[in-house]
């Protein structure tokens, strides 16, 4: 099984901002977060991470109570959203979330497409498949990128990601087959978060 799980809560997060490539790490809540998850996990076989702080720190916990390492592959990092990163979302203009919405292959100046963003997380996805049929194998990302495997999981555009909302420290497990295909199981997992 190949489970994608969203990264703790940080100050940034709580505050309504984007965040792409800026490296903040988890805030209180975010590490409450990260060890309830970790909890949740504890019988995983690999843990394979973004290579950003938040989702680090988030994967070393779910590691610590697994007993096994973090690999980072930098295909799992968060959208880049530019000269965007860091602005408050409230601040983004209806005409700009039309346009983005409109086109895959639009990127906020200076970033990355959600097109080019789902086919970089497709072939991280793709490599876990073999692995995944017998063992349990867990990507520790962001929204974006879980919302490209859930794409991929269902076998859909990478467009169906504006009709989904990811909570921080959330679970998504995807069930693959022996044949190598896959059905998604659960998404937007958060009762460890409330136990």
């Amino acid at each position: 099984m190949i489970i994608v799980v969203r990264h703790g809560r940080t100050a940034s997060n709580a505050s309504g901002l984007l965040l792409g490539r800026q490296d903040p790490p988890l805030d209180e809540a975010g590490r409450a977060q990260a060890a309830a998850m970790a909890a949740t996990l504890a019988g995983i076989d690999r843990v394979v991470s973004s290579p950003l702080l938040r989702t680090r720190q988030t994967a070393e916990a779910v590691a610590e109570v697994a007993g096994t390492e973090v690999e980072v592959d930098e295909r799992f990092i968060e959208l880049d959203y530019g000269e965007w990163d860091g602005r408050p979302v409230a601040d983004v203009a209806v005409e700009e979330w039309a346009e983005w919405q409109a086109d895959l292959g639009f990127a906020p100046p200076g970033g990355e497409s959600l097109a080019s963003l789902g086919a970089r997380v497709r072939e991280g996805l793709d490599e876990l498949v073999a692995e995944a049929r017998d063992r349990d194998v867990v990507v520790v990302t962001h929204v974006s990128p879980v919302k490209a495997a859930v794409a991929w999981a269902l076998g859909v555009g990478d467009e169906t990601s504006w009709r989904m909302f990811v909570t921080p420290a959330s679970i998504a497990r995807i069930a693959v087959r022996g044949d190598g295909s896959r059905s998604l199981l659960s998404f937007g997992e958060v009762a460890h978060l409330h136990g």
